[in-house]
């Protein structure tokens, strides 16, 4: 996976992530809702871990629930109702799905999102957008950066101010909030410090000056063209079968699914091994370099 992902061109990265997330807010169906779910989370499971990922269900699968509760809730078409809501608005089966549709289109768009904060990383955005639009690149390095930055000094602030005796987690609520306010006060003081040194360093390396230069160590080589074909050839594929409707899933005003036929089904095939691509060339190269070192041993 790393090797995949981390380690390829920024653009073969973004490419992948920018088609999946694409496709999985574009198509509704409940099958390839749940492929790009799945794919998401062993991609997720990879790239951070398993316990990594768990601490991120913790919390996806309330939002996730939340999000399929909303829409029976406040929308009421559909032509199979369940029964009624004391004000008298109907409950039909057909938003429950919609809603749980909803649901797993969430979670499964959060856990791509996990993947490219942890592979497109503030350097590749820099060097992805930074010549044609160098404010917005800048903007959103640095906003990727902020947020685990900011998190990895708040914990060692609070673990310092913790050893001298001004733990936040002891004492009254006053004692409490007065602790964590300290802490907050601190870590926004360091960082505010830090922006305005990181400004000054910019300025000194004539940041943003016409005709400067930039050195970049990525480099496009044959993996990374084989897997922009094989991008370009699901992303026109998968559009020609929306546009064909072999896609489609209509939730309103009843359930209804195109036909089942070879054509419909490659459709589902090719976005599955989109959703699995990371996984399924991460497995593949581990065998074939296991197979070239059990070679070489025998040898």
């Amino acid at each position: 996976m790393d090797r995949l992902l981390r380690g390829c061109h920024p653009a073969v990265s973004f490419s992948y992530f920018a088609l999946v997330i694409a496709c999985t807010m574009f198509f509704m169906h409940p099958l390839c809702l749940a492929l790009s779910l799945l794919g998401a989370g062993c991609c997720a499971a990879q790239l951070v871990g398993g316990r990594g990922l768990r601490q991120r269900i913790v919390w996806l699968l309330p939002m996730a629930l939340l999000a399929a509760l909303v829409n029976p809730a406040f929308v009421h078409q559909g032509a199979t109702i369940l029964t009624y809501f004391p004000s008298g608005n109907p409950l039909t089966l057909e938003s429950i799905l919609y809603g749980c549709a909803s649901g797993v289109l969430l979670a499964a768009v959060v856990l791509w999102f996990v993947c490219v904060t942890d592979v497109i990383t503030s350097d590749k955005v820099v060097y992805l957008f930074g010549r044609i639009i160098p404010a917005l690149s800048l903007l959103l390095s640095m906003t990727l950066r902020f947020v685990p930055q900011f998190t990895r000094r708040l914990r060692t602030v609070a673990q310092a101010q913790r050893r001298l005796g001004r733990d936040a987690g002891r004492g009254s609520v006053r004692q409490r909030l007065r602790e964590a306010m300290r802490v907050f006060s601190i870590v926004v003081t360091w960082s505010l410090e830090s922006g305005l040194i990181a400004a000054d360093s910019m300025r000194g390396r004539g940041y943003g000056l016409p005709g400067r230069t930039a050195f970049a160590l990525y480099r496009l080589d044959r993996r990374d063209a084989a897997m922009l074909t094989w991008l370009g050839f699901c992303g026109l594929y998968l559009l020609g079968g929306g546009l064909a409707g072999g896609l489609a899933f209509q939730y309103y005003p009843l359930l209804s699914a195109g036909a089942v036929t070879p054509l419909t089904v490659s459709f589902f095939a090719v976005y599955g091994m989109l959703c699995f691509t990371p996984v399924l060339v991460d497995g593949a190269s581990r065998r074939l370099y296991l197979t070239r070192k059990g070679g070489d041993h025998h040898a």
